[in-house]
């Protein structure tokens, strides 16, 4: 029993060989995708990512530190320019207000009882000059009064600057006290709040940024980093679409504002900031949405155009003549598309190509509109001798009027 079972395992394993050896040695019909020749438009674009960007943000921050005692504003905010958008503890600011007030007018006193010692001992000095005239006063005594004199008009001077500087520190004072109220610098919208009340912001080092403030949202740009192979293409003012992952099936229009000289490097790779202006009015766009760009660098409206895929494709070794006019395994030259001949075959036809867009190429002569092109080829060749042709009748002749041309 055992051994018919190793027999019949063994007959149908060679039947499968035989099959699979069957199957491999027949030869499959080559199935040709073609299109058509037609009109529209193609534009030629450098692509590029980006990111969104308010054409003005401006941090809002800090020049003392303190605590914050009070919010005007919050996420999403409208302000307006000058509008209050935070306060700090006053105290400690109103305290050194104070102190410099009291200095000044300590130093203000000061001065007034200078001004009487100094007039004072000019009345002296010049008693004592009287008296050396007339011979009544020794020449120490009048050298003493003179030095004495001098001393009180130095000292007067001193507390007059001693006046400014108690001035200058109650202005201080006063100008911290007055950063204490953080104002709005522009009309627009808050985009980062970056504390709460009850924080400290320390402004020792540098101004503690408190708010994040974008001007108007309905204007905003693009700011696009351009590879340097593609950067010698751009220029201001040309036109630019765009998308974003949040809103797919909406395309976004712009223009190029400024290509940026500043070289960006980046593991090597050198990028060009180009900026895009963009409007906003549906305030779909928000700030730091990645954007994928096209920056539109030449266009055709209106042209013969076929698939870029016809340009490529390129025959295999038996059917190599079918296309070239030669025998053997040449392919196609550069630039040359395939078009039925005066037999109903396809043929090799000449032609000159103009812009592509990847997708689709213009044909500046050689085709016409509604004439096919051969873009791709599936299955495998007709065995045969090298160069041999599919017979003018068969039904795998692509070009043949029972065979609905394919088109794009």
């Amino acid at each position: 029993m055992k051994r018919r079972r190793l027999a019949l395992a063994a007959a149908v394993a060679l039947i499968l060989v035989a099959v699979i050896a069957s199957v491999r040695g027949r030869s499959e019909a080559p199935t040709y995708e073609t299109a058509l020749a037609d009109r529209g438009d193609i534009v030629e674009v450098v692509g590029a990512t980006g990111v969104l960007e308010a054409v003005t943000t401006v941090q809002v921050g800090s020049q003392v530190s303190g605590t914050v005692a009070w919010l005007g504003a919050d996420f999403n905010s409208r302000v307006k320019r000058g509008a209050i958008v935070a306060r700090l503890e006053p105290s400690l600011f109103e305290a050194r207000v104070a102190q410099a007030r009291s200095n000044l007018v300590a130093a203000r006193a000061q001065v007034d009882r200078n001004a009487a010692a100094a007039a004072d001992a000019r009345q002296k000095a010049e008693r004592a000059e009287a008296l050396a005239a007339q011979q009544l006063l020794p020449e120490s005594d009048l050298e003493s009064a003179r030095a004495t004199y001098a001393a009180a008009v130095a000292q007067q001077r001193a507390s007059e600057a001693a006046v400014s500087q108690s001035e200058a520190a109650l202005n201080q004072a006063l100008v911290d006290l007055g950063h204490s109220v953080i104002e709005a610098p522009i009309d627009g919208v808050v985009l980062a709040r970056n504390v709460d009340v009850g924080q400290t912001v320390a402004a020792s080092l540098q101004a503690p940024t408190l708010f994040v403030i974008a001007n108007d949202l309905k204007k905003m740009r693009v700011n696009v980093a351009i590879d340097e192979a593609d950067i010698g293409r751009v220029r201001v003012e040309q036109a630019v679409t765009f998308r974003v992952d949040a809103w797919p099936d909406d395309v976004f229009a712009g223009k190029v504002e400024q290509v940026r000289l500043q070289p960006i490097v980046n593991q090597n790779v050198v990028t060009y900031n180009t900026l895009v202006a963009v409007d906003n009015d549906a305030l779909k766009l928000m700030p730091g949405m990645t954007a994928t760009v096209s920056v539109e660098t030449q266009r055709r409206d209106g042209v013969v155009r076929v698939p870029a895929a016809a340009t490529r494709f390129r025959p295999e070794t038996a059917d190599a003549a079918l296309f070239t006019g030669q025998r053997g395994p040449a392919g196609p030259r550069p630039k040359q598309l395939f078009a039925p001949g005066p037999d109903g075959q396809p043929a090799a036809r000449e032609v000159k190509l103009g812009l592509s867009d990847g997708r689709f190429v213009e044909v500046a002569s050689g085709l016409q509109e509604g004439e096919a092109v051969i873009t791709g080829l599936r299955g495998s060749v007709v065995a045969g001798a090298p160069g041999a042709r599919p017979s003018p009748g068969a039904t795998n002749n692509p070009f043949s009027p029972r065979r609905e041309q394919r088109t794009r």
